[in-house]
């Protein structure tokens, strides 16, 4: 019985053997899976939310040339004054004073005239401003005429003289009033300068130097050319080379009023020159035709001054 046990537990033992290698076996030989590639798609790529986008800001745009010409800013610019050359007292050998009238009618002198540069408002303006100092062309006390600068004028009363008065008539009472005018360019249609030729001994030049400038109106009463104020001229040189005047020959012409006078470019008559009597040529002469003359005669005269003071 013991044996029969003994051998069925062999046996079994041999078949669990057995068992377990044909099964080891199997799981050798049999084929590993094929792993098939996985292809990992592509992450999608979102648009990121529209926001604004900014253009390129554009350039400044430049104002395009408008040709050759001086443009009127350019033109009304600053700009330096005529060169005059210096006269020292001690150099002075002979002098001649004269007064000439620049008539704004006549075709070269029109150019102070100009809606745009005009010479009666520029002196106006500064005189506003308290940069010019006008002068009474009458003595307060003697009512005589003058022209030097003894009688500064305040800028309300200069002003005053500029604009003038007008008669207004009522026709109830039939009285005459006063009142103060409106300023009227129309009326200045005259201008007034006072000047020395002089002698330079040093340089031996004979040339001249306007002293005093005044505009001019008509007197109803009169019917003769007066002066409104006078103005330094040297004091009004800084503010005339700083206006510009229209050239007709040249429009890049950089021509200033300052350079209309000091370079002699106007038009002119001589109204007086020194004398014992202290006569005005009208005084002397009543026809018109034959001032025009005696003008031309003072400025021969001082033609030949010029040529008699070389001689000596």
């Amino acid at each position: 019985m013991k044996k029969i046990t003994l051998s069925l537990f062999f046996l079994m033992a041999l078949a669990v053997v057995g068992f377990a290698q044909k099964k080891k076996t199997t799981t050798q030989t049999k084929k590993p899976a094929v792993s098939t590639p996985v292809t990992t798609a592509a992450p999608v790529q979102t648009a990121p939310p529209t926001a604004a986008v900014e253009k390129p800001k554009k350039a400044p745009k430049v104002k395009p040339k408008d040709g050759y010409a001086i443009e009127r800013e350019l033109r009304d610019t600053a700009s330096e004054k005529a060169f005059l050359p210096v006269i020292k007292d001690e150099d002075v050998v002979y002098t001649k004073r004269v007064w000439r009238d620049i008539d704004l009618r006549d075709t070269i002198n029109g150019v102070l005239n100009y809606p745009k540069a005009r010479l009666i408002e520029v002196l106006l303006n500064h005189i506003k401003n308290e940069e010019l100092t006008a002068y009474n062309p009458k003595n307060p006390t003697t009512l005589d005429d003058v022209d030097n600068f003894d009688f500064p004028l305040d800028t309300t009363e200069a002003i005053r003289l500029a604009n003038g008065t007008v008669n207004v008539t009522n026709n109830k009472t039939g009285t005459v009033t006063q009142v103060a005018g409106e300023f009227n360019p129309a009326l200045f249609l005259k201008f007034r300068i006072k000047e020395d030729w002089v002698f330079d001994g040093k340089r031996g030049v004979f040339e001249p130097r306007i002293i005093a400038i005044a505009p001019l109106k008509l007197n109803d009463q009169t019917k003769e050319w007066q002066p409104v104020f006078w103005i330094a001229y040297e004091e009004a040189r800084d503010i005339l080379a700083t206006k510009r005047l229209f050239s007709s020959l040249n429009d890049s012409s950089p021509l200033s009023m300052d350079d209309f006078f000091i370079h002699r470019l106007f038009s002119s008559n001589i109204v007086k020159e020194t004398n014992a009597g202290d006569y005005k040529v009208k005084d002397l002469i009543s026809d018109p035709r034959q001032r025009l003359l005696e003008s031309e005669r003072i400025k021969k005269k001082m033609a030949d001054m010029e040529q008699g003071l070389w001689e000596y």
